[in-house]
């Protein structure tokens, strides 16, 4: 069972106080891949899309401390706001703002938005599986992996593992039970 400040709302919950470095850098490991792949998606060249990842973590570390979770609301669709918000500051660094560019971008939808939604489930399970990996040992997480990730049948999974096929699907809930309970309340 993970301690009752591993959970996903506690998380936030810490993320309160600047100096629990613990859940910052477990807030880090989980959150940087994911941002950097929706701003490479955006468009931005790998340099432009880690300094924003970085502006990004920056903003949070202001905001997250007057974050108040509500179970109602969606935590990726605040934290996309967040990432719209530092990827249009970045722009308008760059390039100054006209007024034909204004009435222009009320009418064009920002291509970040369409895939973040899209990709936001997906990228934070598998990062959060790859967190999670040293939780468990090699053979039941790769069990896991093959049959979950992979797709691959229950059976070729124990014949590969040396487990039984109980013993795979037993992994399994274990391992996805530790998943729903890392990820709870980021999956609105």
């Amino acid at each position: 069972m993970p301690p009752p400040d591993s959970t996903s709302v506690s998380l936030l919950d810490r993320l309160k106080r600047r100096d629990d470095t613990a859940a910052w850098d477990r807030f880090v490991a989980l959150y940087t891949p994911l941002l950097y792949h929706w701003l490479r998606r955006a468009g931005l060249h790998e340099h432009d899309a880690a300094d924003l990842v970085q502006d990004v973590f920056a903003k949070l570390v202001v905001l997250l401390p007057n974050f108040s979770y509500d179970p109602s609301q969606s935590f990726h669709g605040w934290l996309r706001t967040v990432v719209m918000n530092c990827r249009r500051d970045l722009q308008r660094r760059r390039a100054p703002v006209t007024a034909t560019d204004v009435e222009t971008q009320a009418f064009t939808p920002d291509p970040i938005e369409s895939f973040i939604e899209k990709d936001y489930r997906n990228q934070l399970a598998v990062r959060a599986m790859q967190i999670l990996r040293a939780d468990f040992q090699p053979q039941t997480w790769q069990a896991v992996w093959d049959l979950v990730v992979e797709g691959k049948p229950a059976g070729d999974v124990a014949a590969r593992t040396g487990m039984t096929v109980q013993a795979v699907y037993a992994a399994k809930c274990r391992v996805l039970a530790r998943l729903r309970s890392e990820l709870q309340g980021l999956w609105h």
